[in-house]
């Protein structure tokens, strides 16, 4: 009898983490025709879920206008107060969209969503930021990775640049939430 070897986890689970970069923007699209066909929303779900969707894109966006990619590790802006404020934002978001829909289905495919893909992609992110940032073991010590601090981390004085925001192209967050929400409007007058 020939044994098979075990694959090595760290080894299995960066794999997975790459796989996982790579379809969760497919998987989103598809995500999202699966959305609207179960979505029964009703004209408070819309308010109420809209109003929960601006946290969340203000979050991102703020993240956004601060995170300088591959070049230093950004702990200004919501980066002092929680490591993945791109990915909170996103959360509230769906969170937003889930209340929006009005179907519990919704929450339920989020949720598996987001353990499948997204978890392994910030433990794919983390380990990319660790070899290449000596500090980032002291900041992520004393920063949590998605709840917020109550206080700010270190001194860093880093400002909020509009020309981030646009280079890293945040405001189709906006656009998309703003026909998810309109395909929704749609459906519910008919």
């Amino acid at each position: 009898m020939v044994e098979s070897p075990q694959l090595d986890a760290p080894s299995a689970m960066a794999t997975w983490s790459r796989v996982a970069r790579r379809i969760r923007v497919p998987l989103s699209f598809a995500f999202a025709i699966a959305y609207v066909w179960l979505a029964h929303p009703t004209r408070i779900s819309l308010l109420a879920g809209a109003l929960l969707l601006l946290p969340g894109l203000l979050l991102r966006g703020l993240a956004s206008g601060h995170v300088q990619k591959d070049r230093l590790l950004t702990t200004s802006g919501p980066y002092a107060y929680t490591r993945n404020p791109l990915y909170l934002g996103s959360l509230i978001m769906a969170a937003g969209f889930a209340v929006a829909a009005r179907s519990w289905w919704i929450p339920a495919i989020l949720l598996v969503m987001f353990a499948v893909i997204y978890v392994p992609v910030i433990a794919g992110e983390e380990r990319y930021l660790r070899r290449t940032f000596s500090e980032y073991n002291d900041y992520a010590s004393h920063v949590p990775r998605f709840a917020m601090r109550f206080t700010r981390y270190g001194n860093q004085q880093g400002e909020f640049s509009s020309e981030r925001y646009w280079k890293h192209r945040e405001y189709q967050a906006v656009i998309g939430c703003a026909a998810v929400l309109a395909v929704l409007a749609v459906k519910l007058m008919l």
